[in-house]
């Protein structure tokens, strides 16, 4: 699949920015720094991957790029002029589906050319044009109820690339389908890039899926955390048409296994910010669990790359359920293993209510958790709504995704008999344990 000759000379990016830090300022008066430094460009007839993890600032970039967020310092450009509003050849693929459910597949995909003030007759020209490049012909009177979550999300494509974009922006666009899906979802994307006869000119994915930027990207932008920063950018020459089987990429991708996991599992503690973000990794408190006992069984000792191949868990998503065991002490990473701590055995060798117990006291050391129940103590009712949880996070995690987050926060505070929560009232609660003698719950 070679993509032919762009218009403009290799040196002329379409879009890019220079020294771009980006700073959250806290209600407290605090700033705490998401981004510091950033550089990278895109150039015509290009793949760019963005990869690194939750909290790096990957989506920010991508923000900033597009125009919807002005950065506190640092220069952004498109096609080499001053951007200031919008870019103006740039869509954009969500991770989330965030179809209108009320409108059929045809008519989510013409609202974005409606929006732009296209003339009628065009709109539903490109529309169609769109919907049968990512191969949903016969699907135009369906509803986002009646299709599956992978063509939920070539919707989402064709009312991007209904757009004609010079730049096509996806945001983790295949973590919310099977990996089947998946892979041939990457496969179409550059099939439809590499067409001589139209745009999209070159593509910026945000990921953390190794595999997938091995797959699909000529550079590969490797971003470190607290604060967001380019940590290096790997060349990926490899020809097209890839083979994800192959001894080539096989091998990058073992090379960005030791630089991924290097940078996230460092030997030496990273200095202190100089406000501290909490971060919670997207881990499931029994994926931590699991994780310890599989290491118990196997001598306390582990090389990560091959836990996640036995365990059939994506690296990037291994990697934070290791991160959020290392957070708690309860595992040391030396180079690329994953080694139970003397803490770890005593957890994993514990009795249920003993795990409970230890892991209940780890998370209220951690503000996001300690915040909550000071003012759940605080509730006549001893109440709260998620709202007030999901503005902890962003208070505490600025550049997380909240829901996510806050999916995390729950799942750990349940684990622990620390919180309820009423999925049908939307309520956080203390657990009954834990009302004060004389309140009612």
């Amino acid at each position: 699949m070679a993509r032919p000759a762009a218009a403009l000379p290799p040196a002329a990016p379409l879009c890019e920015m220079e020294g771009v830090t980006h700073v959250f300022r806290l209600p407290s008066g605090q700033h705490l720094e998401v981004l510091q430094d950033v550089s990278l460009s895109v150039k015509p007839g290009e793949v760019v991957a963005l990869l690194g993890p939750s909290g790096c600032g990957k989506s920010t970039i991508l923000r900033i790029l597009a125009g919807l967020i002005r950065p506190t310092r640092g220069q952004v450009r498109y096609r080499g002029a001053p951007l200031d509003g919008l870019a103006p050849g740039v869509a954009i693929v969500f991770q989330s589906f965030a179809l209108f459910p009320w409108m059929t597949v045809a008519e989510n995909v013409r609202a974005v050319l409606m929006a732009a003030r296209l003339p009628e007759e065009e709109v539903v020209s490109r529309a169609d044009d769109a919907i049968r490049m990512v191969g949903l012909s016969g699907f135009e009177e369906a509803y986002p109820r009646e299709i599956s979550g992978g063509m939920k999300q070539r919707v989402g494509m064709a009312r991007a690339l209904s757009l004609r974009p010079e730049v096509l922006f996806m945001d983790e666009p295949f973590s919310q389908v099977d990996a089947l899906t998946a892979e041939a979802l990457r496969a179409e994307v550059l099939d439809i890039w590499a067409q001589r006869e139209s745009n999209p000119s070159s593509i910026l994915l945000v990921s953390h899926d190794i595999k997938e930027v091995a797959y699909m990207a000529d550079r590969i932008v490797v971003l470190g955390a607290n604060p967001g920063r380019v940590r290096t950018i790997v060349e990926n020459a490899l020809p097209r048409p890839r083979d994800y089987r192959s001894r080539e990429v096989l091998a990058l991708v073992d090379r960005l296994h030791d630089l991924i996991t290097g940078h996230e599992l460092p030997d030496v503690p990273a200095a202190a910010a100089e406000v501290a973000a909490e971060v919670l990794p997207q881990a499931g408190a029994n994926e931590i669990v699991g994780l310890l006992e599989y290491l118990d069984a196997r001598g306390g000792r582990e090389d990560v790359v091959r836990i996640a191949a036995e365990t059939n868990r994506e690296f990037g998503h291994l990697l934070a359920i290791v991160k959020a065991a290392e957070m708690f002490d309860l595992v040391d990473t030396p180079k690329r293993l994953a080694v139970l701590t003397p803490e770890g055995y005593t957890f994993v060798r514990s009795d249920p209510d003993g795990r409970k117990a230890w892991f209940r006291r780890k998370l209220l050391e951690l503000r996001i958790f300690s915040d909550v129940r000071a003012a759940l103590l605080e509730e006549p009712s001893h109440k709260l709504d998620k709202d007030f949880v999901l503005e902890t996070i962003v208070l505490r995690m600025p550049a997380e995704d909240y829901e996510r987050a806050f999916a995390t926060w729950i799942g750990w505070a349940r684990y622990a008999d620390l919180f309820a929560y009423d999925e049908d009232e939307g309520t956080v609660s203390l657990q009954e344990a834990d009302v004060p003698a004389g309140t009612g719950a």
